[in-house]
């Protein structure tokens, strides 16, 4: 998916748990089929996980996770990866990668949710919960600032586009969402990537929130993107009542995850059909729901 990636196989993962966890080594050792765009995760046996970055913008998140999901998960509704240990660079290898807790559960798929309402509920009660969050110290939160800090990026995914989305649609779209009042509050806890193949359901609900490498402290109205890239918009009402959110907050995550789809497209549309498939669906729905 990127060019500056590094290769990662079955056999260093292998060397790497001989080196550093041995009691670990022989145990069964399964790629995870993920549409993650930083980590390539394997099965560890039955109840673990391996994630490794693939790319040096990931090398710093094994260490943030590592030192602040601890912290977080008592004060969260729902469950969150548990780290079990921190592998360091090795065989090859440039970086830390860490090995998890395996959590169950299956990934949600926008069009085919069992319970939109509820799941709706139970993501604005996450967001809700990060927000109350009192943790000193916390890092700045990725996406946590103005939405003016994409903005180039935003008009130049939008000139990349041309000719396969509404592009003066999405230039309006956009710009009403960068005239929406700036958050004035304290900076708050937020999870800032609930992608859908960042959570998990049981049952339709709500099981467990995935991969914390963004988190931070910010403005929270970029944890409302699942309002649009997954929730259909008769369940928006609740998740956002559940959220908080009031007009300039939602309008903010909206530009949030118009801008994420519009660069995500052309980056990923022909290296991560998941990604880019999903950035389709969000454009369609901010445009549907603005226009």
């Amino acid at each position: 998916m990127h060019a500056h990636e590094v290769r990662i196989d079955e056999a260093l993962v292998r060397r790497l748990l001989a080196a550093q966890f041995p009691s670990w080594a022989e145990l069964p050792l399964k790629r995870v089929e993920s549409a993650g765009t930083v980590n390539a995760l394997y099965r560890l046996g039955d109840d673990m996980a391996v994630r490794l970055p693939r790319i040096p913008e990931g090398a710093g998140d094994v260490e943030k996770e590592r030192d602040w999901l601890p912290r977080l998960a008592p004060l969260l509704p729902f469950a969150v990866p548990e780290v079990l240990a921190v592998g360091v660079p090795g065989e090859g290898y440039p970086w830390s990668w860490s090995v998890l807790r395996w959590l169950d559960g299956e990934l949600p798929v926008p069009g085919r949710l069992t319970d939109p309402g509820a799941l709706a509920a139970d993501l604005g009660g996450f967001v809700s919960a990060m927000r109350q969050v009192d943790l000193p110290g916390g890092p700045p939160a990725y996406r946590g600032g103005p939405l003016a800090t994409v903005d180039d990026e935003t008009r130049s995914a939008i000139d990349e586009l041309h000719g396969t989305i509404d592009t003066s649609a999405a230039t309006a779209a956009w710009e009403a969402a960068l005239a929406a009042p700036l958050w004035t509050g304290p900076p708050v806890w937020l999870h800032s990537d609930l992608m859908p193949m960042n959570l998990l359901t049981r049952q339709g609900r709500l099981g467990a929130v995935l991969d914390f490498a963004t988190v931070g402290i910010g403005d929270p109205a970029c944890d409302l993107i699942a309002a649009w890239n997954l929730l259909p918009a008769e369940a928006r009402p609740a998740f956002r009542q559940a959220a908080g959110a009031d007009d300039a907050m939602w309008a903010r995550g909206r530009g949030w995850v118009l801008s994420m789809a519009l660069t995500q497209l052309p980056y990923y549309r022909t290296t991560n059909p998941v990604i880019a498939a999903n950035a389709e669906h969000v454009i369609r729905e901010v445009l549907d729901e603005v226009g």
